[in-house]
């Protein structure tokens, strides 16, 4: 049986159900020995990150809030011997502290922390946004992120390893209707910048920045109207979670040895189109 690492995982139709992966040279691949922690796992982008970096050899944890979507997601992934998962909300500092925990008693230390977890409770103009929602977007988006960041540093510090950010192509232009969330991806895209410094030469961080993709999460912004939205982009399609996370799995891996605090645009060239992603 052939396998391919480049795991198609479905967001919309199967994001209870993904299909079972199988590895890929488990243990020459680029991310053989390896321990990963993916926040926002149970679906969508964090999930399809989560196969890419198992089929890349790696043993992964995931967080999610829902438990059950997190138990279909190890199982899927290989079981216990490649995935543990640990439910609860990414704002939670015991949360953090007790999936960190999780992972390295199951697996051993962490190497590679992707931070994907987001939110947008809000649609509509800045004008009118709910400042709760507005800061409650903060706390997750961006004040969470640092928060697992220094729940792993510490113990990379000494071993190296490396940080990867999801933030957002519209955290670089303006998109209606979804702008404080671009406002908080636009602050990530500086605390990925000032990580970078900070702990080198130890742990790289970078951060990806996806334009629409076609996920449950984004499904506002091109539900209805695909063949609309996708024309915006020179390369005539909205992005899939794959894309992603082949994108994520490059700069966890050696090969992005020479990287960091960078923030790679994954937008099908929307952004040369001088146009808002969505």
């Amino acid at each position: 049986m052939e396998c391919d690492a480049s795991i198609d995982v479905p967001s919309l139709t199967a994001v209870r159900s993904p299909p079972t992966i199988c590895i890929v040279n488990a243990d020459s691949g680029r991310l053989a020995g390896r321990v990963a922690l993916v926040t926002g796992a149970s679906r969508g982008i964090g999930l399809a990150i989560a196969h890419r970096l198992v089929a890349e050899g790696a043993r992964v944890g995931l967080t999610a809030r829902h438990p059950q979507a997190l138990a279909e997601a190890v199982e899927a992934l290989g079981g216990p011997a490649r995935a543990v998962a640990v439910p609860g909300r990414a704002d939670d500092p015991g949360h953090r502290r007790a999936a960190v925990d999780a992972v390295a008693e199951a697996f051993g230390p962490i190497d590679v922390l992707v931070n994907n977890v987001g939110i947008n409770p809000a649609y509509g103009p800045l004008v009118d946004l709910d400042l709760t929602a507005a800061r409650k977007i903060l706390d997750v988006n961006l004040v969470g992120m640092l928060g697992w960041v220094q729940q792993v540093a510490v113990g990379m510090g000494g071993r190296g390893g490396c940080v990867v950010n999801v933030s957002s192509i519209a955290g670089r232009v303006p998109s209606p209707g979804i702008a404080f969330y671009g406002v908080s991806k636009a602050a990530v895209d500086h605390l990925t910048a000032c990580l970078a410094v900070e702990l080198a030469p130890k742990v790289r961080v970078n951060a990806v920045a996806p334009a629409v993709v076609k996920t449950r999460f984004a499904a506002a912004l091109h539900e209805g109207r695909e063949e609309e939205v996708a024309g915006a982009y020179p390369l005539g399609r909205l992005g899939l979670p794959r894309d992603v996370a082949s994108a994520v799995a490059f700069l966890a891996s050696d090969d992005a040895s020479w990287i960091t605090g960078q923030t790679l645009v994954l937008d099908g060239g929307v952004s040369l189109a001088g146009r808002p992603a969505g």
